[in-house]
Parts: C-alpha cells; sequence; structure tokens
C-alpha cells in the first residue's frame, strides 16, 4: 500500500518544529527515522497532512553527558548510540538491551527518540527508559517540560506529548559504578517484538524490575533486597499484577510464567554483576 498524499518539509531546527506543530498540531508528524511511522502510513493508519522530517536536523543530532544523564537528541539514531565507546559503563543496561533491537539495518535509521515517542509497550529503550527513571524533554512554543518515563508512557502507543510538542530529548542516568543491571527477552524469533521482556538493576539497596510486553505501558517494581521464597513470592505477585491477557502470540498464563521465570533470571544475573562491580578494586 501507499501513504495519503501529504506535504512534505525539511526541519532545519528544533524552533522550526514546534512552530510548524504549533501551526498544524495533530494534522502534523515527525519523521526521524521513519520504522515506526512509515508502516504506519502506509497502511494508512495515521494520515496526517504535514509530514515534518527532522532526521537530518544537526542541532537535534547529538548525545552528550549532563548532569549525571546520557542525553540524547530527537534525530540521533540506535547505532550511534549503540556504538558509543563507553557505552557499557555509561549505561550498561543500553548496552545490553541494543542488540534485542530488532536488526541492525533497522537501528541504523531508527532513532532513540522516537522509539520512546512510538510508546510501544514491547519496546526495549523504552523499558530501559522506565527502568532507569529516566526522563523525556518535551519542547513547543510555549516552553519546555521535562516528564520522568512514569508520567510520559499512558497506554499502547499513548503518550503525554501534547500535539503542539516535539520529543527533544530523552535522558538516561549514568551508571553509580555500584548497580548490576541485566535484561533478557523472549520472542518468537530474534528481532522480533518481544512476548516478554525483562530488566533489572540490583544494589546493595534493593532490586527494581521492568517488564515490557506484557501490559499496556512498562511496568516497574521495586523490592528490597529479597532472596529465596520471598523473592519468588514477590514475582509471582507482580506477573498477577500486570493482567496478563490471551492473544495469538501467547496466552496470559504463559506470560506470567516468562515474567516470573525471566524476571529471576535477570534478577539474579544484575546481583551477580553488581556483586563482582563491588570486589572490583578502584
Amino acid at each position: 500500500m501507499k501513504p495519503p498524499r501529504f506535504e512534505y518539509v525539511r526541519i532545519e531546527s528544533a524552533e522550526q518544529a514546534c512552530a510548524m506543530l504549533a501551526q498544524h498540531g495533530e494534522e502534523a508528524r515527525v519523521l526521524a527515522g521513519g520504522q515506526s511511522l512509515l508502516p504506519i502510513l502506509n497502511m494508512r493508519l495515521a494520515q496526517p497532512r504535514w509530514l515534518l522530517d527532522i532526521s537530518r536536523t544537526r542541532t537535534l543530532d547529538y548525545a552528550r553527558i549532563d548532569g549525571g544523564r546520557l542525553c540524547i537528541g530527537a534525530a540521533a539514531t540506535q547505532a550511534s548510540i549503540e556504538w558509543r565507546e563507553h557505552l557499557a559503563s555509561e549505561v550498561p543496561v543500553l548496552a545490553l538491551a541494543f542488540p534485542h533491537i530488532s536488526h541492525f539495518q533497522i537501528r541504523n535509521r531508527g532513532t532513540v527518540c522516537g522509539s520512546i515517542a512510538h510508546a510501544d509497550p514491547s519496546a526495549e529503550l523504552a523499558l530501559c527508559l522506565a527502568l532507569l527513571k529516566g526522563e523525556v524533554v518535551l519542547c513547543s512554543q510555549r516552553g519546555k517540560r521535562v516528564l520522568t518515563a512514569d508520567e510520559f508512557f499512558q497506554g499502547m502507543l499513548q503518550t503525554a506529548r501534547r500535539p503542539d510538542e516535539l520529543v527533544e530529548e530523552v535522558r538516561y542516568p549514568l551508571s553509580d559504578g555500584q548497580t548490576g543491571y541485566a535484561f533478557e527477552e523472549f520472542s518468537m524469533r530474534h528481532g522480533d517484538f518481544a512476548i516478554v521482556a525483562c530488566t533489572a538493576a540490583v544494589n546493595q539497596h534493593g532490586i527494581r524490575l521492568a517488564v515490557g510486553g506484557v501490559a499496556d505501558r512498562p511496568c516497574v517494581a521495586a523490592w528490597p533486597c529479597l532472596e529465596g521464597d520471598a523473592l519468588e513470592q514477590a514475582l509471582n505477585d507482580f506477573a498477577w499484577d500486570l493482567e496478563a491477557r490471551d492473544d495469538p502470540h501467547a496466552s496470559g498464563a504463559y506470560r506470567r510464567h516468562l515474567v516470573r521465570r525471566i524476571g529471576q533470571r535477570v534478577i539474579e544475573r544484575a546481583r551477580h554483576a553488581s556483586a563482582q562491580r563491588g570486589t572490583r578494586k578502584p
């Protein structure tokens, strides 16, 4: 299929994008990597009158360390972040998650902010943002506002972004050097959408587990340093809280089983990684 007719505008700055969004609102869509948007256009699930291309907007193509966070601009591709020299020490969970994101050809074009803006409940980058309590920066002609991941994601493909706002930047907190991380997902084939994805962060203060692909958005549980039966019970309760339902890909019971098993594995691997970090000499 072909997309409906639209007006194409190559955007030169965030200010121009915000001006166009203020003028056209819901009739405009932002094109960055296009890996999610173009199939939607071709299937005519979205029919914007204006397509605002930011893919070559230099002022939005950046990744920098600022205030203890890795700040990623709206035009920065996933591949440019994946191949950062020090990503594994800056934001270890991102380094673990990137190999699971579709295929390298997609990552070469797809953007980090685009994945966050799309808000697919199976998306790995959104899951990592939720785990780390990261932030999303939204800009418009009215100014900027910063939302936490929990505030930004509101449902399946639904966010708190207003029609006149641009997802200008996402911010992933840097590793503290003591927390251990792990990531694992189950899908029909490598690169497919995750049926269940789990990522964990463990340190001496406690456990954070984020789960994607089950509910309508990434879900996070935080516990003290549980082990044994106490951890199994907490995982079981969390799996039920997600209210997994049957669909053509997996039953709700199978998804709950995956949350319990994969969740336990990633927590144990993250615990081991944290212990290794703690024994390293400065």
